[in-house]
């Protein structure tokens, strides 16, 4: 029985620590441009001296 109060123990200290890092990141501006990279992938000018 006391190794699910462990198993709890532990299941929240890491949910706590995912949930510190995403605000941490969010905090940082990890998340503030999301777009633009998938959209620099669509125009992306070729380089001519490649010969692609």
């Amino acid at each position: 029985m006391e190794i699910i109060f462990v198993l709890i123990f532990i299941s929240l200290f890491l949910a706590i620590g995912f949930l510190i890092a995403f605000l941490w990141s969010l905090k940082n501006g990890q998340f503030e441009d999301g777009e633009s990279p998938a959209m620099r992938m669509l125009f992306e000018k070729k380089n001519k001296k490649q010969g692609i």
